[in-house]
């Protein structure tokens, strides 16, 4: 009560992180290589490439070839490859060619779908375990800069 060392120190108040605006691909744009966030991408232009994030949007007008993995995607657009995600939402515009893995899934009237649709139990962190193995993919696939040719003998 009395001591000296009684120092009460006031709790940290650390601020909640705020969360990072979506990343749009707008329709002008074309990317071919392969996408990673941990927040939300919105597709309204082509994207050639696998997809990795927690929320996905695929536009009216987007065109994506690849697999999407993510928690949410909802898409309206076309879609060519798998899709894993807990919650998949195809709108009447979609156009989807591919399996789709899925906890929760809604089709409206007028979405194509042209593949395999099958109920899983879906990690919640299921887009970070897959980014997490396609960067060590990317990164074994990177020529190393260090290594020299051998010299070549000739006879």
């Amino acid at each position: 009560m009395f001591s000296k060392n009684n120092k009460k120190t006031a709790p940290e108040n650390k601020p909640a992180p705020v969360p990072a605006p979506p990343s749009i691909i707008s329709g002008d744009l074309s990317i071919v290589g392969d996408l990673l966030s941990d927040g939300e991408i919105q597709i309204d232009g082509k994207v050639n490439g696998d997809i990795r994030t927690r929320t996905l949007i695929v536009g009216e007008s987007a065109k994506v070839k690849g697999e999407i993995v993510s928690e949410t995607c909802h898409v309206l657009g076309r879609v060519d490859g798998q899709i894993k995600a807990k919650v998949v939402k195809l709108a009447a515009t979609a156009h989807v060619v591919g399996d789709i893995l899925h906890e929760d899934l809604s089709i409206e009237t007028g979405a194509f779908l042209e593949g395999h649709c099958k109920r899983m139990v879906i990690p919640e962190d299921v887009h970070k375990a897959s980014k997490e193995s396609a960067l060590d993919a990317a990164q074994k696939a990177k020529p190393q800069a260090n290594l020299k040719p051998a010299p070549a003998t000739v006879k």
